[in-house]
């Protein structure tokens, strides 16, 4: 969606501010996203990458674009966050699903054991072509950006690169320091261990249809009518909570549970968010008559008109990253 190299654009000279830096943030923060499948480790790495080129500013000698230097700055901030062995992941790929029979959470399992949700609007320019944004977004759904973690980090690079942002093999090449025959190598390796795990395609959200759905969504989950939300499932639709590993699949499992152990969901309030490329909400659980407090970023995906991935990130912590205000009060 972005070459690498702009037109007439030299690199940085005696009059570059701060400003001119911060103009790549978004689009560097969706490279460091997709790298590392946590928004806020991206949001580190970008900062460190700002600092990094402000710090040595004057040492860049204008043989690239600015763009392309602050990428290389990004790339090996990045690598050296991924020195650690743990791969990100999502619940459905940590074991199988759990009948809510046998349902118990469990001890929660550390932050980084997840892929993370990010908003839309700090990866995407939402306001750029639509078919640029539709493929933007599909580049950041959660499972696509859970499969780029089985990659390794070159392959990872390489594609995200090349196939998410539309770089030359040979600007791919310069930027990590390897041949294009290294890179179209990774490149095609990297394609056939992705193909196996991108997952299905989902509903546009500009799909008529799929306001509908969430308008029913909305409503079904607010009034806390089960019967009416299973309703909206797929057979196969899967329910995850992170930071615990348990998921459930199906209606009838999903149903159970709401009605069970997660009753605590009960009179809730959603307010709308744009995350992961899909529609989402942030949930806030009552806490006294009148007052709703966060609870979890909820990521909900469709496919064929119906909901198939019905995701709760139970971390209050990330609301304020998604604009969502820190309470909702009508006392």
């Amino acid at each position: 969606m972005q070459p690498a190299m702009e037109t007439g654009q030299v690199g940085l000279s005696s009059g570059t501010s701060v400003q001119d830096l911060e103009s790549y943030r978004r689009e560097l923060t969706g490279y460091c996203y997709r790298m590392l499948g946590s928004g806020s480790e991206a949001e580190d790495a970008v900062q460190e990458t700002m600092i990094k080129a402000w710090n040595n500013r004057n040492d860049f000698n204008g043989r690239s674009s600015t763009r392309t230097w602050l990428y290389k700055i990004a790339h090996n901030v990045c690598i050296d966050m991924l020195r650690s062995p743990q791969r990100r992941a999502r619940p459905m790929e940590l074991g199988p699903a759990t009948p809510t029979s046998e349902a118990v959470l469990g001890a929660p399992l550390p932050e980084s054991a997840f892929v993370q949700p990010i908003a839309d609007s700090k990866v995407i320019d939402l306001n750029a072509d639509p078919a640029d944004v539709a493929l933007a977004k599909e580049s950041v759904r959660l499972a696509f950006v859970a499969a780029l973690q089985h990659l390794p980090p070159l392959q990872r690079s390489v594609l995200i690169l090349c196939e998410v942002l539309a770089w030359k093999a040979s600007e791919a090449a310069d930027l990590l320091e390897q041949t294009v025959a290294a890179v179209n190598s990774a490149l095609q390796r990297a394609r056939k261990t992705l193909a196996a795990r991108r997952g299905p395609a989902l509903m546009s959200t500009m799909d008529s249809k799929h306001t509908v759905l969430l308008e029913q969504y909305v409503e079904a989950f607010e009034t806390y009518n089960i019967d009416r939300l299973v309703s909206l499932l797929r057979d196969d639709a899967v329910l995850s909570m992170p930071p615990f590993n348990l998921w459930l699949s199906g209606p009838e499992d999903c149903a159970a549970w709401f009605l069970g152990k997660g009753i605590v969901c009960k009179d809730s309030r959603l307010i709308p968010v744009t995350v992961n490329g899909t529609a989402g909400f942030g949930a806030y659980h009552p806490v006294e008559p009148g007052l709703w407090e966060p609870f979890a970023i909820q990521v909900i995906e469709a496919a064929d008109g119906r909901i198939v991935g019905h995701h709760n990130f139970l971390y209050p912590e990330l609301f304020p990253a998604f604009g969502l205000p820190d309470r909702v009060d009508e006392r």
